[in-house]
């Protein structure tokens, strides 16, 4: 009995901390997130909701129709927009991941909805042990930015073959930019290779073998004969004045 009251004081202490490291991680996203942050259930297991859009422009856009709006109005450019919803376990983050779903606000399918899911699940198994929401929003974000057009929705074949050509260009356009983003850190790392070897042969200078010093040593016989033969001439020369 006392071994079970001592496992039920443990659990209690871990199900504290977690509970004080959960509403510290509620602080961080509404500070990050403001009005697109809901605590829908402010009592364990927490239940969280984020507005996630490509354009945050701090404005409820829900509802807005773009027909209706000024085309510079930055509202007017979120094609797309979601509610990452969140079940906090008991346990998050060091023992349990959190549970997920999405709704979808504007213009995605249900084909969209999976694929985020799959994304934020993955990026929470990602950050395993570790405060994971900011990550996963972050994740759904940049693939709001990426696929921010008009049309998601649209279940037509034409609308289907138009994504597809788009989704292939944006495609070949990172690849091409991370191709040469690779070819400037190989260049840039070649570059350093010659740096550093140059540096390498000036503190070590040339290691002295049999065979570069026989050269060494023939080139300096060579040059101390030179002199000579000079500094005689010199010197016969100076003598044949003195005699005149």
């Amino acid at each position: 009995q006392h071994q079970q009251q001592q496992q039920q004081n443990n659990n209690r202490t871990i199900m504290s901390d977690h509970c004080e490291e959960q509403e510290m991680e509620a602080e961080a996203l509404t500070a990050i997130f403001d009005k697109a942050f809901t605590i829908v259930k402010a009592e364990q297991p927490f239940e969280w909701m984020v507005k996630l859009v490509p354009i945050d422009t701090g404005e409820d856009d829900d509802d807005e129709d773009d027909d209706h709006n000024n085309n510079n109005d930055p509202d007017t450019q979120n094609h797309v927009m979601i509610h990452l919803k969140i079940t906090v376990p008991l346990n998050y983050p060091e023992m349990e991941l959190p549970i997920l779903d999405i709704d979808i606000l504007k213009g995605l399918s249900l084909e969209n909805k999976e694929e985020l899911l799959h994304m934020a699940r993955e990026e929470a198994q990602n950050n395993e042990g570790m405060p994971s929401i900011y990550a996963i929003c972050e994740v759904l974000r940049e693939w709001l930015c990426d696929n921010n057009v008009k049309g998601l929705d649209d279940a037509s074949m034409h609308a289907q073959m138009m994504r597809k050509q788009k989704e292939q260009e944006r495609s070949k356009q990172r690849a091409a930019q991370e191709f040469e983003a690779q070819k400037k850190e190989d260049d840039v790392t070649q570059a350093e290779l010659e740096e550093m070897a140059v540096r390498k042969r000036r503190a070590e200078g040339t290691p002295c073998t049999k065979e570069n010093f026989h050269a060494w040593k023939v080139q300096f016989d060579a040059e101390m004969m030179e002199l000579a033969a000079a500094q005689k001439l010199q010197d016969d020369q100076s003598i044949t004045k003195k005699t005149r």
